[in-house]
């Protein structure tokens, strides 16, 4: 993957390295490689932009309001009674109408529906970036779950193994007589624990690998230690400042209360005259029978035209035009608070999300100090053991603590991850474009469908039958709890 210049903060947080990660074979899986599956096939992603494409649809449906229309009625009539008193009436009728309409003035209402039409475009885009962070972000976490808990059933299986190699000796040492059967007991009991965690543990890796194929639309293969992440800022007050400028969710905020603003004018422009061209031709043939007896002396066919200027001018409508332009002031202010509501939440993810990082990074920094001192520690409590200078019970505590300060640590180190990567989604840093994904051609442009449709205007213009792009994973066999091998 290829990220901006690192972090030397950050550096320290290739995950899971050391004792607790087994080597990793050469067909692993990348971050990278995860992040450009779910970028391709993901549902959530495919959806956003599908709705998105409806959405450009808009701008063409407004401005086919001031375009000019044609259209053409064909009627046969029988006339299957007449009256009485009617000696010309004809039996049947053919009519043939053309009509053309051309509007010209319309108090505004399609200038601003169209700008308005354009905004929500904008918006939608944002939308489109927001939910494309938002993935990712679920994607990073999945990917180091899955690593974290990988590392954590190896640790477990380790200490099963260790806690069995223990109970055997205290058996062996309780047959000689220098140890008594509480120690045994004591043993047994941790063992007993160890299993028990252990079994969670697996339990724990087969949801985190779940959770990943729900995302990424595939198994986890050898997962490989994430790359650092780029450069954070050393201030929140900077990363604030940042985000509040491309965050997209407050983007997508702001462009709705422009639109909105445009909503207003439409609205009101139901007050004002509309102006408009028309023509029309018409054809009649009566087929000989009009007249009757005396058809000879009438024409059995005519055609007419028109053209004419239409100018309508609204004098009382019942009020409603001033309860939509009312409506839409309402919602225009709806919007003006959902831009606060949005601001607000930015705050709230920056300022939270940052706060994580530095708090992870802090516990990686402590959990360190732990585990080395948890190894020295059962290191020396082992020889002391051995001379009986420390119980079974000691020998037992120690081990526990190791394992405490390692599934501490690993866990530390996957949350700054996370919180570090969520930090640059809330600045709007955590999209494809920073992520190196367009380098294969993977990036997904969304004007691109925009220009394609914004000045169609042919009616009979259709896009191909859709289909789904998102895999399945039916067919991925269920996930066990098995870690790479060396």
């Amino acid at each position: 993957m290829k990220f901006r210049a690192p972090s030397v903060r950050l550096s320290r947080l290739a995950l899971l390295t050391g004792a607790a990660i087994l080597a990793t074979p050469a067909q692993a899986e990348t971050l990278r490689e995860a992040l450009a599956a779910a970028y391709q096939t993901n549902p959530t992603l495919q959806t956003a932009r599908a709705s998105q494409r409806a959405n450009d649809e808009n701008v063409p449906i407004q401005r086919a309001n001031g375009r000019p229309s044609a259209s053409a009625t064909a009627t046969h009539i029988e006339f299957l009674k007449r009256s009485g008193n009617s000696f010309t009436a004809p039996e049947r009728n053919l009519g043939i109408g053309v009509d053309l309409g051309v509007p010209l003035y319309s108090g505004g209402a399609v200038k601003n529906s169209i700008r308005a039409a354009e905004e929500r475009v904008e918006a939608g885009r944002a939308d489109l970036r927001g939910t494309e962070s938002s993935i990712f972000t679920l994607v990073v976490a999945a990917y180091m779950e899955v690593l974290r808990n990988e590392a954590i059933v190896g640790l477990t299986a380790n200490q099963v193994d260790v806690l069995s190699v223990n109970l055997q000796a205290t058996e062996d040492r309780f047959e000689i007589g220098d140890l008594t059967r509480t120690d045994i007991a004591q043993s047994q009991s941790r063992l007993a624990v160890a299993q028990s965690d252990l079994r969670s543990a697996q339990a724990n890796l087969i949801n985190a690998k779940e959770s990943y194929i729900q995302l990424v639309g595939r198994a986890p293969d050898n997962l490989q230690p994430p790359p650092p992440l780029p450069g954070l800022p050393d201030q929140v007050g900077e990363a604030l400042d940042i985000a509040l400028e491309n965050n997209p969710d407050l983007i997508a905020a702001r462009e709705r209360a422009e639109a909105s603003r445009y909503d207003v004018k439409v609205a009101g422009s139901g007050r004002l005259p509309t102006v408009s061209l028309f023509a029309g031709a018409d054809y009649s043939n009566f087929y000989g029978t009009l007249g009757g007896p005396t058809s000879s002396n009438f024409a059995q066919s005519e055609t007419t035209a028109n053209a004419g200027v239409q100018i309508s001018i609204p004098i009382f409508q019942g009020g409603r035009p001033a309860a939509l332009e009312r409506q839409a002031q309402a919602r225009s202010s709806a919007s003006l608070e959902q831009v606060i509501a949005a601001e607000r939440d930015v705050i709230a993810q920056v300022r939270s999300a940052y706060s994580s990082w530095l708090a992870a990074n802090a516990i990686i920094d402590s959990s360190e100090t732990a585990v080395s001192a948890a190894e020295l520690s059962l290191e020396g409590v082992r020889a002391e053991n051995s001379i009986g200078n420390r119980t079974i019970l000691d020998v037992l505590n120690a081990e526990q603590e190791l394992i405490s300060a390692q599934v501490q640590l690993l866990t530390a180190r996957r949350n700054a991850y996370v919180a570090g990567f969520s930090v640059l989604a809330a600045m709007g840093r955590a999209e494809a474009r920073d992520l190196g994904l367009a380098d294969e051609g993977l990036l997904y442009d969304p004007t691109v469908n925009y220009d394609r449709v914004k000045d169609k205007f042919w009616d009979w213009d259709r896009d191909p039958e859709p289909e789904a792009i998102s895999t399945r994973t039916v067919d991925i066999p269920a996930p066990s709890a098995e870690i790479p091998q060396n």
